[in-house]
């Protein structure tokens, strides 16, 4: 094995060594059902894709109150708990680490999702955008209200004891989803955030809330297994603000004091760009933050290998390749071909097609 950092090469992670640096990204596939309890059909997608140096799972709903997806899987109740568990020993059989990613998608929800309540964000701005996926069918996006202070102090909670669940459960990190226009994108972002308390207003205020959970999932886990997803040129859910260089190079710098393990920066532009300025890459993130850098988001192996090999990135997450390809590092090793999947449409259904049926290399062929 060569000595030079390369997107094969192993790395310590987590406080454990990995065997590649191909990390699986997280993918709402909308696979729990309604109870949103994780299930065998979960264990089997998650485990033939068990050769990733590292799996970060989907989105998990901290509680009832961030849900905003058919079907996703959740963190808030011990069923729920209990069903990650056995993913996650599953997983530890093939000796793969596996992150959480920790998530409330605030006002990129809908009363459908909530028994009728309004969802919530930093303040009652409505996303412009397309209609939203709920049980009823599409639906318009609705006004969101403003959380109270109370309830960022109870989210705080909530963060907190999703983080204490997912320690129960096995896994081996955490990580907070700040990207995507989801709720604590939405409280970074001064787009969404029109705040006037201690939440708003200043630059130090919308950071306030990201810094609050991670410091409240750091009195859980310790530092090196906690990290934080940011989406610095996204569009996605109706984000990107002007000031987004400011806000997010001073969202790394506060992360890095708090000495966290992981920066999960979505720098690629496949899931849209605000074209609010020239993008921001992982080398701008690299100055300020001194802990593992993971790149993600339209990443082919050829610019994984680039980011990897200039030292801008530490670990390159891969998400839809993952899909179609579940021993997408098995492939890369022996350098063959790729899998696609013409008829994306049955990646977000409810059963085993576009979800467990792709088969790895060996298997396709033998088709």
């Amino acid at each position: 094995m060569s000595n030079s950092p390369n997107l094969l090469s192993e790395y310590i992670f987590l406080g454990t060594k990995l065997s590649n640096r191909v990390a699986m990204a997280p993918l709402t596939r909308g696979r729990s059902g309604s109870d949103r309890i994780p299930n065998d059909l979960m264990s089997e997608y998650y485990v033939q894709r068990e050769s990733a140096g590292v799996i970060i799972t989907e989105a998990t709903v901290v509680n009832k109150q961030g849900i905003g997806w058919v079907d996703s899987p959740g963190i808030y109740n011990e069923a729920q708990t209990q069903g990650w568990k056995k993913i996650c020993s599953a997983l530890h059989h093939h000796i793969t680490p596996v992150v959480i990613q920790l998530w409330h998608c605030g006002r990129a929800s809908h009363s459908s999702f909530l028994a009728g309540e309004l969802p919530v964000s930093a303040s009652a701005i409505k996303i412009n955008g397309d209609a939203i996926h709920t049980p009823d069918g599409k639906k318009e996006y609705e006004t969101p209200r403003a959380l109270s202070t109370a309830e960022i102090a109870q989210t705080i909670q909530d963060y907190k004891q999703a983080a204490i669940r997912a320690k129960e459960a096995g896994f081996d990190g955490v990580e907070i989803h700040s990207a995507n226009g989801y709720l604590l994108n939405q409280f970074l972002e001064s787009k969404t955030n029109q705040r006037s308390d201690n939440y708003g207003g200043s630059l130090k205020n919308r950071l306030r809330l990201l810094k609050e959970i991670t410091v409240a999932i750091l009195e859980v886990w310790p530092a090196e297994k906690v990290g934080v997803r940011l989406s610095p040129n996204g569009v996605f859910n109706d984000m990107g603000s002007s000031d987004y260089i400011e806000t997010y190079t001073a969202a790394a710098k506060m992360l890095n004091e708090l000495n966290i393990g992981f920066l999960h920066v979505m720098d690629g532009l496949a899931f849209g760009f605000h074209e609010l300025g020239e993008p921001m890459t992982l080398d701008e993130f690299r100055k300020v933050f001194k802990n593992t850098i993971i790149g993600n988001c339209g990443y082919t192996r050829e610019t994984a290998e680039q980011a990897i090999a200039m030292g801008d990135a530490d670990i390159i997450t891969f998400g839809r390749p993952f899909i179609s390809n579940p021993d997408l590092p098995i492939r890369f090793r022996k350098n063959l071909p790729l899998a696609h999947d013409a008829d994306t449409s049955v990646w977000s259904a409810s059963g085993p097609e576009g979800y467990t049926s792709f088969p790895p290399h060996s298997e396709s062929q033998a088709i």
